[in-house]
């Protein structure tokens, strides 16, 4: 089994869904989905191997995320 989406991409398993992670020890983000800030930020959880989404983090732009 895949131990993360990249490997799941490189085995061709395509419907790979990882187990979901505790958001402990991750920081929200208020940032808008699709822009750079956020981008950097999810990159930045992938480095520190930590889980890509906080349920707190912001969606959209009428919603700013909690704090």
């Amino acid at each position: 089994m895949p131990r993360s989406v990249l490997e799941a991409i490189r085995d061709g398993e395509w419907n790979y869904e990882p187990e979901l992670q505790a958001s402990e020890g991750v920081e929200a983000t208020r940032a808008l989905p699709g822009t750079t800030e956020k981008l950097d930020v999810l990159a930045s959880r992938l480095r520190q191997g930590l889980p890509l989404w906080h349920p707190r983090d912001r969606i959209d732009y009428e919603t700013p995320s909690e704090r």
